[in-house]
């Protein structure tokens, strides 16, 4: 307990003497003695990431622990996407010059102010954004690869793959992703670059997302609710009233906004073992098919399977009919 007095963490902190309360969701190691609850997040049917926690935890606590984790891959993303952008067209052209042809921008007179401020280390090569949106000024190839080796390891770091590989994401793994992104753009961009791009206001925390996708995906934390096995986890109560005392255990948490209703239950069993089943009973009936094909007794009807033909034979009977010629 004397580990974690001094931890600042934001989980565990509600009720519960259990020690360790929830900071390896912050990427905090916990002592070895103690169990932790594996949760393993999905939005819908999607996989999103582990976490790890324990029954003392509160599902205030938790909710919100989840949904900045899940909130913040949703940055990341977002992130990722428009950096990917950067590094072919460079940066974003004034709001009033988006979307404009060339004709357009010279019959209107319009001056990217920014384009002569934010330079890319190294010059630029001109590539021009056939959506309007950036200025053509990309990077030159060198620095164009270090934005993109980053991007790759940002997404790495936070992807769905996480799931099968068994590895817990917690929100310092977030912060690092945002951090190695922030530190590639200022590589390629030591400037900095305009105040209106999304990069730069994503960083700042004033991104404006109203009227994108990507506002329908955001959850945010007073609507966030936390469902397992049809049920609400009520943000009053601990994990432990729902799960027990046995910390040693692993449950699919589903989050998702109020008034949407409870989730739609797990399968009983996964795609690919549905999969798998469905192989294995085709074989099976492959099989049961040759078996019928091998299975024909018109061959004892042949004059060599008749057993009584050898004693017929020495008898001399072998070729008597009964017929009347």
């Amino acid at each position: 307990q004397e580990y974690f007095r001094g931890c600042s963490a934001e989980l565990g902190s509600g009720g519960g003497g259990g020690g360790g309360g929830g900071l390896r969701c912050l990427g905090l190691p916990a002592p070895l003695d103690v169990e932790m609850v594996l949760l393993h997040v999905k939005r819908g049917d999607e996989s999103q990431f582990l976490l790890e926690t324990t029954g003392s935890t509160s599902i205030e606590d938790l909710t919100l622990a989840v949904t900045r984790i899940y909130n913040g891959r949703l940055k990341v993303q977002r992130v990722c996407a428009e950096m990917e952008m950067l590094a072919e067209h460079g940066i974003l052209l004034p709001p009033n010059m988006q979307g404009l042809t060339d004709e357009q921008i010279e019959e209107l007179k319009l001056k990217d102010e920014w384009a002569e401020k934010c330079i890319p280390s190294g010059g630029s090569v001109f590539k021009k954004d056939e959506t309007g949106r950036r200025n053509g000024h990309a990077p030159n190839e060198k620095m164009k690869q270090v934005l993109k080796a980053t991007i790759d390891e940002a997404k790495a770091l936070i992807s769905k793959k996480q799931v099968q590989a068994n590895v817990c994401v917690n929100m310092d793994m977030v912060k690092d992703a945002l951090d190695q992104l922030h530190g590639a753009v200022m590589i390629v961009y030591p400037m900095g670059l305009p105040p209106y791009d999304p990069i730069r206001m994503e960083f700042e925390d004033k991104e404006c997302l109203s009227g994108t996708h990507a506002a329908l995906e955001v959850i945010e934390e007073p609507e966030a609710q936390l469902w397992w096995a049809a049920k609400e986890l009520k943000r009053t109560n601990h994990l432990s009233d729902y799960v027990g005392k046995n910390e040693k255990t692993k449950i699919i948490v589903k989050i998702q906004k109020k008034g949407q209703g409870a989730p739609a239950r797990e399968p009983v069993i996964s795609n690919e073992e549905h999969k798998q089943m469905m192989l294995y009973y085709y074989k099976r009936q492959e099989e049961l098919k040759k078996l019928e094909e091998n299975d024909d007794d018109s061959c004892l009807d042949s004059e060599w399977a008749d057993s009584r033909a050898l004693k017929r034979h020495f008898h001399g009977v072998k070729d008597i009919k009964w017929r009347p010629r």
